[in-house]
């Protein structure tokens, strides 16, 4: 009688049996999935799940607790490197066992068992269903349908007075760059404008001084000849 006996002993001694997942593990780590019974991926799948929990931690302690049970280097470090960083969200359920009929030969069931997180079709439609995922209840359902309503009409609202509010502020800096640039813009005409009046000045000046030293000459030869034409009236 096997009362409360829940292991399967899959027709094997332990040495062997221990050997035999072993070597099942680490091909599914290395692999990702593997084809075989269905009885052996049940035992397998108490077997490996610990071990990619212990995964997450990477330490030497850990490491060394793997490999004892998988004596497999490649296997060891496929684990620490890839799978513990891919699976580290998840609390458990790391393996997927998906059967494939039976064997011919013996009539056996056979089955594929897998890595949760490596099978792309899985993952696309359990994300789907998380995010069409309703709540149970006769009530619940009509009140948080109108508050959906509600929550996406404010947030619509929001979005847009967001944008607007962004177009006037790049409407104010638009228009103050152009302002800022024709005002250096006038600023060197107005420099250029003032020093070339005042180059003028002092060319004006110049020629002020220049004409008062050309007419003194002049008055003086003038009043020379003058002086010396004067006819003196002697009585």
């Amino acid at each position: 009688m096997r009362h409360a006996k829940k292991n399967n002993h899959l027709g094997r001694t332990a040495p062997h049996r221990e050997a035999m997942l072993s070597n099942m593990a680490a091909s599914l780590l290395l692999h990702k999935r593997i084809s075989t019974t269905l009885a052996k991926a049940k035992e397998l799948r108490k077997y490996i799940e610990p071990l990619i929990t212990r995964g997450k931690e990477d330490t030497t302690h850990s490491r060394r607790v793997v490999f004892s049970y998988l004596q497999n280097k490649f296997a060891v470090s496929e684990l620490f490197r890839e799978i513990s960083q891919k699976v580290g969200d998840r609390p458990g359920g790391y393996t997927r066992i998906l059967k494939t009929g039976f064997r011919k030969g013996d009539n056996a069931e056979m089955c594929i068992i897998e890595l949760v997180d490596y099978n792309e079709t899985y993952v696309k439609d359990d994300e789907k269903k998380k995010t069409t995922k309703t709540r149970r209840g006769r009530g619940k359902t009509k009140t948080t349908e109108p508050q959906e309503k509600t929550v996406t009409k404010a947030e619509t609202e929001k979005k847009k007075v967001e944008e607007e509010v962004k177009e006037v502020k790049e409407v104010k800096e638009v228009s103050e760059v152009s302002e800022v640039t024709e005002v250096n813009a006038e600023v060197p005409a107005v420099e250029e404008f003032a020093v070339n009046d005042e180059a003028e000045k002092v060319d004006e000046v110049d020629d002020v001084h220049k004409g008062q030293l050309a007419t003194k000459p002049v008055e003086q030869a003038s009043l020379s000849d003058t002086e010396t034409h004067i006819p003196l009236n002697r009585e």
